[in-house]
């Protein structure tokens, strides 16, 4: 049983991540790189388990489940931890340098892991001295509300932290899909990246508007979000660098990214957080 995480990077994916841990009573240490940045996550998550308690689905007070959600801008308590889980932004520099700078004082029995959903995690566990003990653990998003969770093996990944890293995805009431060939973009993002592409040409093509093809995602297929709203709302520019990452390590044709995504994050249009993507949004985050 993990008792201890320490989450690297506070966005969308981090403080999901900080969430779920706290609601399954694991201690989480979320961290970033400044106070204002860790106080806007820490009032998300606060809203987002509150709507939880709200519904009944959280049986214990939102306090006691905040209570659980430590902040720091440094990785003092890295040591403590007996998972440490890697969310920062999907550029491979970035992360190495997050590896690296904690490499020395994560814990001899920890396990290490990232969130990546297109980076090999063979690439990613070059930046540690602890590729055996490295695993990937991608969640989808938004996290609370997603039941799936990738446990990917790299080349260098122990059967024990294979199998640890399931048993975590189970204690805090997921379900693990056991990835046994790493790969870039893994399975299931894999599988989405071709038909998201292929609704982003459909609207470049003149085809259909993003409304009718998330309409028409939502009532055919029964997905909760059409691809373009999910798009919305993960942020264009991950998109960008996830389809990006994929191509560069595949070099397969039906992973290069379509013009219109590209034109629209070199524009600025990255969905929800700058209020226009797919969509145009109020400043509360709701649709125009």
């Amino acid at each position: 049983m993990v008792r201890k995480v320490f989450v690297i990077g506070s966005g969308t994916m981090g403080n999901g991540i900080a969430q779920v841990c706290a609601q399954a009573g694991i201690s989480v240490v979320l961290c970033d790189l400044s106070a204002d940045i860790l106080s806007k996550a820490v009032k998300n998550i606060r809203w987002s388990v509150s709507k939880f308690v709200e519904k009944g689905t959280v049986s214990e007070p939102l306090d006691t489940v905040m209570g659980r959600i430590a902040t720091s801008t440094t990785y003092e308590q890295v040591s403590e931890a007996e998972l440490i889980i890697e969310a920062v932004y999907e550029k491979i520099e970035i992360k190495h340098a997050v590896l690296k700078a904690i490499d020395s004082k994560v814990n001899d029995q920890a396990i290490l892991a990232s969130n990546t959903s297109a980076i090999p995690i063979s690439q990613v566990a070059s930046g540690t001295s602890r590729a055996e003990r490295f695993v990937g653990i991608h969640f989808f998003n938004p996290v609370p509300m997603m039941a799936a969770v990738e446990v990917i093996r790299g080349i260098s990944t122990s059967n024990e932290t294979f199998e640890r890293a399931a048993d975590f995805v189970r204690q805090i009431g997921k379900e693990p899909i056991m990835v046994q060939r790493d790969i870039a973009g893994f399975i299931l993002n894999r599988i989405n990246m071709l038909s998201n592409m292929e609704a982003m040409r459909l609207v470049e093509q003149g085809v259909a508007t993003p409304a009718d093809i998330d309409k028409g995602m939502r009532l055919a297929f029964g997905r909760k979000m059409g691809p373009l709203e999910t798009s919305d709302m993960v942020g264009l520019d991950v998109q960008l660098m996830a389809y990006t990452n994929t191509y560069e390590e595949e070099k397969d044709p039906r992973f290069y990214p379509p013009s219109i995504l590209r034109q629209k994050v070199l524009a600025g249009h990255l969905g929800r957080k700058t209020g226009k993507g797919w969509y145009e949004y109020n400043p509360d985050g709701s649709r125009k």
